[in-house]
């Protein structure tokens, strides 16, 4: 079972208590989804239910989570989920998509601090997803029944958490919803005979649904939460960007309502006059000085102030030098890329060996003649291996102004930048690791470089494509406007497209928050084997794009190609700075510096025979 407290507004898994809660608008007892029949009601919020539910194949018991807004959505005779006016579609729309996003995000991860999702899918005009059926408190309650912990049971509480978030930013994930009825507390026992139970944090889901909702009805009070939300949160500018830092806030926040019993002050109300009692004075004779430190500097309520990632704040805690905890940089950083990608960026992304295979086929709908040259794709699995946020959520901003320079009438046609238009780099970066090219590695790479504030996410119409006839369309959203470039690494990691813009369709500005699909009217795309896996990126940038450098080859009517020789000698000579194929931005002549920042994610597809 998933277990938190959940009032009415709340998306996240709830908890089960001994009174049942009402069950008007829950499937009922023996209704079946794929291979789950429901046996039972855990919890019902305002933008989700929880069910106890059976695997009829493995023959296990799990918590089922439907994504069900009841503001906006009816159940109808056949148990099937609709919504309940024309004007909740698109909202609707946005919170299933962020759903989806959010188990798949919660999927592609595995650690024992964070949420194990079996699978999920869609189903009955709704979506679902399938996790481990945990039984627990959670800390608020704990806290509740039990008073302040001592300071060994809430470092062991927060440096399992420490670790799931360093591997979430690593891949430029943040969970921003870390509160103490989001942290849940599992029983575990010694492996030693005789030793004692520990106890083993959780950290709960994302509650993407009901933040992407709150979005698009201004209800910030549906956001966020008042005492663990950093001020970033409120109102996100140039100036104060989200990243590690915003969780490393909200964590402390827990630690801080731990030792003192409530909640800190609204990081809003601080901005003017701080009358934040600091931890080292609340928690002075009970709790060590470096503990107290440690939380002091995480709620610092300017971003720079705190320490920049979990590994900083790691190292500040007691215990935070364990072997394998190297600390990071700590304090008052001014860099805003996130954290560092580990070295091997997949043992698996080296080009696989050439045997000759059929790309898929890029067709015109005027002339409908097949393509012979063009990329191999199928969107499926949406295994979201890299966001520059959790779930479909946007912050609040105003569009970025338009460049006066339009977007090239192709791809590689603009005009190079000028020397002038390009900040210079304050100090020469350090080489890059040695790692071996290959087409996913030139995807990562790409996304690796993103700026974790501009969100771009995509979502696939179908699961799977079937070679030979199914085709390819998926949706891209964006939180800033800018222009989208598309990158495929096809099924037989042997070809590396610039799917979009292409000849056939030329206009890749994005609006904020307005979607688009791909591909659209004019063009198709249809999934052309072999089976395996497609890499596929959506990158977003704030100024077009000169995409000459990277070594697109001319195509035609077809898609443009990249060649993979030069690409292989572009990354041997690539600087840790940019990525090799993320092409230069093209800024307005005497504009300094140039904004060359851009926000991308990977989508990992999947093709299968008919």
């Amino acid at each position: 079972m998933i277990e938190s407290t959940s009032g009415p507004d709340d998306d996240r898994t709830v908890v089960k208590t001994d009174a049942q809660p009402d069950g008007g608008n829950s499937l009922p007892n023996g209704f079946r989804l794929q291979e789950y029949v429901v046996e039972g009601l855990v919890g019902e919020g305002g933008f989700g239910i929880v069910y106890l539910a059976r695997d009829t194949q493995l023959g296990r018991v799990v918590a089922l989570k439907e994504y069900m807004p009841a503001t906006l959505a009816t159940r109808g005779p056949q148990c099937e989920v609709s919504v309940r006016s024309s004007r909740h579609r698109e909202t609707f729309e946005l919170g299933l998509r962020s759903f989806v996003n959010e188990a798949q995000l919660l999927a592609a991860f595995d650690h024992p601090s964070l949420v194990k999702v079996y699978r999920f899918w869609e189903q009955q005009g709704t979506a679902y997803m399938a996790m481990p059926y945990y039984q627990g408190p959670t800390l608020k309650q704990w806290l509740i029944e039990h008073g302040r912990p001592d300071e060994s049971l809430l470092l062991d509480v927060a440096h399992p958490l420490i670790d799931a978030l360093e591997l979430m930013h690593h891949q430029r994930c943040y969970h921003r919803d870390i509160a103490p009825d989001n942290i849940l507390l599992l029983t575990q026992q010694s492996t030693q005979f005789g030793g004692a139970a520990s106890m083993r944090p959780v950290l709960l889901d994302f509650g993407a649904a009901r933040r992407v909702i709150g979005d698009a009805t201004q209800a910030l009070t549906v956001i966020l939460k008042a005492g663990y939300a950093p001020v970033e949160q409120y109102a996100e500018s140039r100036a104060m960007r989200q990243g590690p830092w915003t969780d490393v806030y909200a964590l402390c926040a827990v630690l801080y309502a731990s030792i003192t019993g409530r909640a800190p002050l609204a990081s809003v109300s601080r901005l003017v006059t701080d009358d934040l009692q600091p931890a080292v004075q609340a928690g002075a004779g009970r709790y060590s000085p470096q503990f107290l430190a440690a939380i002091d500097a995480g709620l610092s309520v300017k971003p720079d102030d705190r320490p920049q990632d979990m590994a900083a704040l790691r190292a500040l805690l007691p215990g935070g030098q364990a072997p394998g905890h190297a600390p990071s940089q700590l304090l008052g950083s001014s860099t805003r890329g996130g954290l560092a990608v580990p070295p091997d960026l997949g043992a698996s992304t080296v080009v696989a060996g050439g045997r000759a295979t059929r790309p898929a086929e890029l067709t015109s709908d005027r002339q409908a003649k097949p393509s012979s040259r063009a990329g191999v794709y199928a969107l499926a699995a949406l295994a979201v291996a890299a966001l520059a946020g959790a779930g479909w959520w946007f912050a609040g901003r105003s569009p970025a102004p338009a460049p006066v320079v339009a977007a090239a009438s192709a791809p590689g046609a603009s005009p190079a930048p000028s020397p002038a238009s390009v900040a210079a780099p304050v100090a020469a970066p350090a080489p890059p690791p040695a790692v071996p090219f290959g087409l996913v590695t030139a995807l990562q790479d790409i996304v690796r470089h993103a700026d974790p504030v501009l969100g771009v996410n995509a979502l696939a119409d179908k699961s799977q494509l079937r070679i030979g006839s199914d085709r390819l369309q998926f949706r891209v959203k964006s939180s800033e406007a800018g222009y989208l470039y598309v990158f495929l690494a096809g099924t037989d990691k042997a070809h590396f497209y610039l799917l979009f813009p292409n000849e056939l369709d030329k206009n890749n500005r994005i609006e904020l928050n307005r979607e688009v699909v791909l591909p659209r009217a004019g063009w198709h795309i249809t999934a052309g084997g072999p089976p395996g896996t497609d890499h596929i990126v959506a990158m977003v940038s704030r100024r077009p794009r000169d995409m000459t450098g990277i070594g697109v080859k001319k195509a035609g009517d077809q898609i443009p190609e990249i060649d993979l020789q030069l690409a292989e000698q572009r990354w041997a000579a690539r600087s840790a700075a940019e990525s090799p194929f993320a092409g230069q931005p093209v800024c307005e002549a005497g504009e300094s510096p140039c904004d060359g920042s851009y926000g991308a994610t990977l989508l990992v597809i999947d093709e299968v025979k008919k």
